[in-house]
């Protein structure tokens, strides 16, 4: 839970934030403050947006990125295990990584620069009927560079880089804004700062500044956003047809999320269970739609898991992990 208590640190480090970032992003972008809370916008907004003609496949935008993350000095490091079992059972975010340096006070990370970690999260936005909004899935890859840092101008550095890294893909300074509140926000051993990041109308994600209570000196950034997210912005396609091609019209988005998910717990080793990451694992296996599924889900299934291929070697076969999920729903 997030309290209200922060340090002289944080104030301190709080008060620096508008002086770095005016001078990292130079004098095309607009400033204005209410309080604690800042906006930022491009000189040169309101210039339409055009996306790209063709759409990268999802490998081809993950080299683009993993490229361009290289050229800002924030090479590609292997994800973290998804079976997490510390403060989550599972993997919800690679800030994750920080945690030797930010929790323990250690000089070190489990994982540095950029990351492009899969994740599952509940906490996804619904609508009235109980169904995710376009914009939110159960499981998802969260873009992040997580990075030390030992002075605030590399914050502002690390966002101006992260301008570049958009950039290149199409999706240009003039088309964003940033905004959020400057007042730290603590978390047990740790305090942060958040400023969100859109593109357009479409909320894009977030850099948090963060450090270990009391402690300038063990400071990191983590910068994020969802992959699907991302490319949702630069292409414009409909959500459910973005996300899962030609299944889009086969089965419910609640029950093809549910797929989604399974592949991806399953092919990491997560079999079901009564309790645990294999109690997650049942969970979402159990909001799979039996009668959308009575000739199995071995097709679904094999799509799913060339895309979680991407990211990192996956455990299981997924012969077997369509093998369980039918097993699952059937027995």
């Amino acid at each position: 839970m997030l309290t209200a208590t922060t340090t002289a640190t944080g104030e301190a480090l709080a008060a620096r934030i508008p002086a770095v970032l005016r001078a990292a992003l130079g004098p095309h972008w607009e400033f204005t403050a209410d309080g604690p809370r800042i906006a930022m916008r491009h000189s040169h907004r309101g210039t339409p947006y055009r996306s790209p003609r063709r759409p990268s496949s999802w490998s081809e935008l993950l080299h683009q990125l993993e490229t361009a993350f290289a050229d800002v000095g924030a090479p590609r490091d292997a994800c973290l295990p998804l079976r997490w079992g510390r403060e989550t059972e599972l993997t919800i975010s690679a800030v994750q990584a920080l945690d030797p340096l930010l929790k323990d006070g250690r000089p070190q990370t489990y994982r540095r620069g950029f990351i492009p970690q899969p994740v599952v999260r509940f906490t996804g936005e619904r609508d009235a009927n109980g169904l995710l909004r376009d914009g939110f899935l159960t499981s998802f890859v969260n873009i992040s560079r997580v990075q030390p840092i030992e002075r605030l101008d590399e914050y502002g550095a690390i966002l101006d880089g992260w301008l570049t890294v958009l950039s290149r893909l199409g999706i240009h300074a003039r088309h964003l804004s940033m905004y959020g509140d400057l007042s730290p926000w603590q978390r047990q051993q740790v305090e942060g700062i958040t400023l969100h990041f859109r593109h357009m109308d479409l909320e894009l994600g977030d850099i948090v500044l963060l450090w270990r209570v009391g402690k300038s000196d063990r400071m990191a950034v983590d910068l994020g956003t969802g992959l699907e997210r991302l490319a949702w912005a630069r292409t414009q396609r409909r959500w459910h047809e973005l996300i899962y091609g030609r299944f889009a019209q086969a089965a419910p988005p609640a029950t093809l999320d549910a797929i989604r998910t399974a592949t991806l717990l399953l092919s990491h080793g997560i079999t079901p269970a009564a309790r645990g990451a294999g109690g997650i694992a049942r969970r979402v296996i159990g909001a799979i739609d039996p009668d959308s599924a009575r000739l199995g889900v071995s097709t679904v299934v094999r799509d799913v898991y060339d895309y979680w291929s991407l990211f990192g070697a996956l455990r299981v076969p997924w012969p077997a992990v369509a093998c369980v999920i039918d097993r699952e729903l059937f027995a």
